[in-house]
């Protein structure tokens, strides 16, 4: 089969699925045509080991969920100062297990104005403190030999202000404004913020923003140096569609769609998971799938549970190939705190009954804030009514309850409703810093079983895990950031601190916190390797403990099973498991059944079946 050949049965495969949804939104010929020329012209020009790439992912479409698959999110400078800098690295991310290196975002944004690189002055240029697009082309081809696998994030909702379509609009050009939401009095905009919810009511109060030097106010859902781009003009979908192909062909595996729910906006709604939304993602997996099979679409989808799932699309209709699973890890942290699974159990079970090809990304900590989208309505029914409840959860991270080991800050408090999000690293939160800062051995014992067991039990949900830099070595808060003025105001950078390379000498020694818990995960790592039922395709459930503060799991794929059981107690519990059979301790080699397992505060066991 030719090159050509190939492309063409692709686009025959979608073509009029893709004709008839673009048509749907915008009705114009000209703007189809045009797009299809284009993709063919970036198919073209995608290079030939990227194709090879793509054939071989073709004849295996799963494989990105297998059970050697094992991610890690990095700043690229806080890491290694540059892209060239984690080429340098490689050979300290395979010592890590990993196989996707998730590079947050390093495209051209403007100092001081970022959020963090959110904010996308240029998408076809890399932050020149950061590197080059040559160098991340050169750092994709070796991460590609050393079988490991690069995502970005594709900051779709909106632009800098600094971008070349906003600067154009700002100066009164029509067709550019056309490519924002810009109103010439604060009529329409009024009409809007009745319904649409604020992002950040704290720190970007409203969702407009005035511009006196063209009296014009334009949409700003997230920062007033964001401008929301609208997808009602078919000159918008097409344009980040060229910039979405024309990173994929710098050898991106995982592109990180940002902000999915928020990209159509209509006057009465919230503009949020509106239809058009899944039509656009639809089409981008279709073009996707069309010129760049190999590359795998993770949605950003911060929402309630029943609001996630619909990205997946169905299985014969897909959407994104992966989600964030969001609201465990908040739950997850729920459980942390109240020493109570029981809502965590329920969100468990809830995943196993979806589709085995609905994929989650799971995760303890990202660079993100944490924000407690629990569901109020079950936790209601046991006494934990929604505000009080976010109150304690806030005061037991940020350490301010009696007895509380963790450690952070808040962000984006509300003074007024006392609501506000949570930052913090895992090691934080565990108990790491407040160990370490009083010295006392007892606690950091503790704190390290602590940090080990809610990863064993990350390794056990249903999905691909996904470790945050510096958790490998159990980094604690950064608390420099106060210390630089573009940063201070941030709250979130406490967790985005620089990675200490000098703590990476002791992970070789178990006697060091760092050795611990490096040489603790990479136990975990390499049995998950070995064991096929930790394949994304293996069926989970939860097993009855008969405690409240003890979750247990059961994976199985074929005639393989394993049990892990997980005691978010900080006391010592022991537990009956009512299932038959001899187990192996995966850990220490121990035969033992489980009957009677006694576990230690915030220990955990991975135990699989004999006979």
């Amino acid at each position: 089969m030719t090159v050509d050949e190939r492309y063409r049965q692709r686009m025959d495969r979608h073509h009029d699925e893709l004709k008839w949804l673009y048509m749907e939104l915008y009705g114009n010929d000209d703007m189809f045509f045009e797009l299809c020329s284009q993709m063919y012209s970036f198919y073209q020009g995608r290079r030939q080991s990227l194709k090879r790439l793509d054939r071989k992912r073709e004849n295996n479409p799963s494989w990105y969920r297998g059970n050697d698959m094992l991610g890690m999110m990095l700043y690229i400078d806080q890491f290694a100062g540059n892209l060239k800098g984690v080429g340098e690295k490689l050979d300290y991310l395979k010592e890590c297990n990993v196989s996707c290196v998730h590079l947050m975002p390093f495209l051209d944004s403007p100092e001081g104005r970022s959020d963090g690189g959110y904010a996308v002055a240029d998408f076809r240029r890399v932050k020149p403190s950061l590197g080059t697009m040559e160098d991340l082309e050169i750092l994709a081809d070796e991460c590609h030999k050393d079988q490991i696998s690069l995502c970005m994030d594709f900051v779709m909702n909106h632009t800098s202000e600094d971008h070349i379509w906003a600067q154009r609009a700002r100066s009164g050009d029509g067709e550019y404004m056309s490519r924002y939401f810009f109103y010439d009095n604060y009529e329409i905009p009024r009409e809007y913020e009745k319904t649409v919810p604020q992002v950040f009511p704290v720190t970007a109060p409203g969702n407009f923003t005035y511009l006196p030097e063209t009296g014009h106010h334009v949409l700003t859902t997230f920062y007033p140096y964001q401008w929301d781009l609208n997808y009602s003009n078919p000159r918008v979908f097409n344009e980040m569609m060229y910039n979405f192909l024309y990173l994929a062909n710098r050898g991106m595996d995982v592109i990180r769609i940002d902000a999915v729910p928020y990209i159509w906006k209509s006057l009465g709604t919230s503009c949020r998971n509106l239809p058009q939304v899944h039509t656009i993602v639809r089409m981008m997996r279709m073009i996707s799938e069309i010129v760049c099979p190999g590359v795998v679409l993770l949605g950003e989808v911060v929402m309630e549970p029943e609001k996630v799932v619909p990205y997946f699309g169905t299985v014969d209709k897909p959407e994104c190939h992966m989600l964030y699973n969001v609201t465990t890890m908040a739950t997850t942290w729920n459980s942390v705190a109240t020493r109570d699974v029981r809502l965590l159990k329920m969100q468990l079970n809830t995943i196993s009954r979806l589709p085995k090809e609905y994929t989650f990304l799971n995760y303890l900590r990202c660079h993100d804030d944490i924000g407690w989208g629990l569901d109020y309505d079950t936790l209601k029914y046991w006494g934990m009514r929604e505000v009080p409840h976010k109150k304690f959860l806030n005061d037991y991270f940020t350490g301010r309850t009696e007895g509380s080991v963790s450690r952070g800050e808040l962000y984006n408090e509300d003074l007024v409703t006392g609501d506000a999000r949570f930052c913090g690293t895992t090691a934080s939160m565990c108990g790491i810093e407040s160990a370490g800062f009083e010295g006392n051995e007892g606690k950091m014992e503790q704190a390290v079983r602590k940090d080990l067991m809610l990863h064993a039990y990350m390794f056990m949900q249903s999905g691909i895990p996904m470790l945050y830099s510096g958790d490998e070595i159990g980094q604690v808060n950064d608390y420099t950031y106060k210390e630089d003025p573009a940063k201070r105001e941030d709250s979130r950078y406490i967790h985005r601190g620089k990675f200490h390379w000098e703590l990476v000498e002791n992970c070789g020694d178990t006697d060091t916190i760092q050795g611990k818990i490096f040489q603790g995960l990479s136990r975990l790592e390499h049995i998950r390797r070995q064991e096929n039922v930790f394949g994304a395709d293996a069926e989970m459930q939860v097993i009855e403990t008969g405690d409240d503060s003890v979750l247990c799991i059961q994976r199985t794929k074929g005639r393989d099973t394993i049990i892990g059981i997980f005691n978010f107690h900080d006391t010592e519990k022991t537990v009956h498991i009512i299932l038959p059979g001899t187990y192996r301790n995966l850990l220490n080699g121990e035969i033992m059944g489980l009957q009677d397992v006694r576990l230690p505060g915030s220990g955990f066991v991975w135990t699989k079946l004999v006979e």
